[in-house]
């Protein structure tokens, strides 16, 4: 028989083997996964379009000028950034020919009104004077050929004073036509707005654009004091989109930034940029003036709600499967699969009709395979969100 020294030897080597074994299998035993989770909590759900490609911030009116008929510029009253008022010009073109023929006009004219004057008068004369010759004539004291020729040339002096009043109309008309070329000739702003764009220079020779033929504006005038915004929407979801639906609006020079609107216009076509990519502009205004300086031409874009729901549990879109389930941490941080019954969706979340309930902490991201339906996995409580805000 062993002595009882040796016996407790043994034991404590097997109790210290039997640690060491234990020890080696806790540390390098397989550790769970570390997931995010989300928890489901109540909120608001919408559905909402998006456009494809970048929209654009445009102005209300925009104007590319050119004057309406070809010439040398001698004035240029604006440069590129100048604000203007309606109806101030902008540029004129050499026009003394067409001054010079406004001035003979009115010298015209102003001879034509004295001749109307003085023919008038003399016609006024002979009435009185046929006038009279005609009493005389009764009374005997004149004879009737006297009273004929009296009215014969009351009736010439009528005709004269007639046909000079005629001519001082052509001469009124004449003026009338060299008005409307010098007009031709200044550009001058059909509305109130900021100079974008200048083109040419005092000296250069400027040309309206022939049709079909496009040139570059020798102005171009925005409005900048109505903005709104036009973006391309996928032709499936344009029959989803009605005028007065509100919409969200975002620009890339303003990150962070989300300004409210409304659709103002939905296009009635398609547009076919490419055989496979056609698109329907949809048109959305500002509520309220954006008390930022906008540039015309910023991209932009649209998000246009189409339904919203209000405290609705709803669960992050990302963390539903492809198959319609979700996994949700159960007992002993095991992963559960459930079937989820869903209402309205969008990119962020997805309302819930059944399957879950506030509380429950579902996984966000399935990009680890080892993490699946009966796996035991540890919740990162420093990337834990909450479905709602």
């Amino acid at each position: 028989m062993p002595k009882p020294k040796t016996w407790l030897r043994l034991v404590s080597v097997l109790l210290i083997v039997a640690a060491l074994v234990y020890a080696g299998w806790h540390f390098t035993r397989p550790q769970p996964p570390e997931v995010e989770l989300a928890t489901i909590e109540r909120g608001t759900v919408e559905s909402t379009v998006v456009n494809t490609r970048a929209g654009t911030i445009k102005a209300c009116r925009r104007a590319k000028l050119a004057p309406a008929a070809g010439g040398q510029i001698v004035k240029l009253w604006v440069k590129e950034g100048d604000r203007v008022k309606a109806g101030q010009p902008l540029l004129e073109l050499w026009n003394r020919d067409l001054t010079a023929q406004r001035d003979l006009a009115a010298r015209q004219l102003t001879t034509s009104e004295e001749r109307r004057r003085e023919a008038c008068i003399m016609a006024d004369t002979a009435k009185r004077e046929a006038e009279r010759t005609e009493k005389l004539a009764a009374k005997g004291f004149v004879s009737p050929q006297s009273a004929e020729n009296a009215r014969a040339e009351a009736r010439a002096r009528q005709a004269n004073c007639d046909a000079v009043t005629a001519d001082v109309k052509r001469a009124q008309a004449q003026i009338n036509v060299t008005a409307a070329g010098l007009e031709r000739t200044t550009l001058n702003a059909p509305f109130a707005g900021i100079v974008a764009l200048v083109t040419g220079e005092v000296g250069e020779y400027a040309t309206p654009s022939p049709p079909g033929i496009p040139t570059p504006p020798a102005v171009d005038l925005i409005d900048d004091s109505c903005l709104y915004v036009s973006a391309p929407m996928d032709e499936v979801d344009a029959p989803r989109i009605k005028p007065g639906l509100p919409a969200r609006i975002t620009l890339d020079a303003m990150p962070g930034v989300t300004f409210s609107g409304k659709v103002r216009r939905v296009a009635p076509y398609v547009t076919e940029v490419e055989k496979q990519a056609r698109t329907v502009d949809v048109e959305a205004d500002f509520d309220t003036p954006p008390k930022q300086v906008l540039l015309v031409g910023y991209s932009a874009d649209v998000e246009v709600v189409i339904e919203r729901r209000d405290d609705v549990p709803r669960v992050p879109t990302q963390a539903i499967q492809q198959d319609g389930t979700v996994l949700v941490l159960g007992a002993d941080d095991r992963l559960e699969a459930r079937k989820l019954q869903t209402g309205l969706a969008n990119w962020a979340f997805t309302e819930i009709v059944s399957g879950l309930t506030a509380g429950d902490r579902v996984l966000l991201s399935f990009d680890q395979e080892n993490v699946k339906a009966g796996v035991k996995v540890k919740p990162n409580t420093q990337k834990g969100i909450k479905a709602a805000p």
